[in-house]
């Protein structure tokens, strides 16, 4: 289902995170936080595709600091800027049925630095 990553010269495939995963209404959805997009599992031919970009303030270290999921028919993304000095942690959703790919913030609050290791635990 996942492609093999490969390491850069400098890196091992093991200093990136792997994409963030959620599920939707059966299907599978993936934030690829490097591509800044999100794509969806085809089951029947084994390949993910391409739906749109994450929000525009989706920034991320290494896929750290950057959280995907599902909240009832709603992918949820939650992310904060990827630098030290102030910045905004938003909070976005987005309905999967809807054509093309639809971010709609919910909210944001002010950040004194980076946001790492992120998580929503309900919704």
């Amino acid at each position: 289902m996942f492609p093999a990553l490969t390491g850069g010269q400098d890196a091992p495939a093991t200093a990136k995170a792997p994409p963030l995963l959620a599920v939707v209404k059966n299907e599978l959805y993936a934030a690829y936080y490097e591509e800044q997009e999100v794509r969806k599992y085809d089951k029947g031919r084994n390949v993910w595709v391409r739906l749109g970009g994450l929000p525009e303030r989706a920034g991320s270290m290494n896929g750290r600091g950057l959280t995907f999921r599902a909240c009832g028919d709603q992918l949820i993304v939650i992310a904060g800027p990827q630098v030290s000095y102030e910045g905004m942690i938003e909070l976005n959703s987005w309905v999967p049925d809807e054509n093309p790919t639809q971010w709609n913030l919910i909210g944001g609050k002010r950040s004194g630095g980076f946001v790492y290791n992120c998580a929503m635990m309900g919704c």
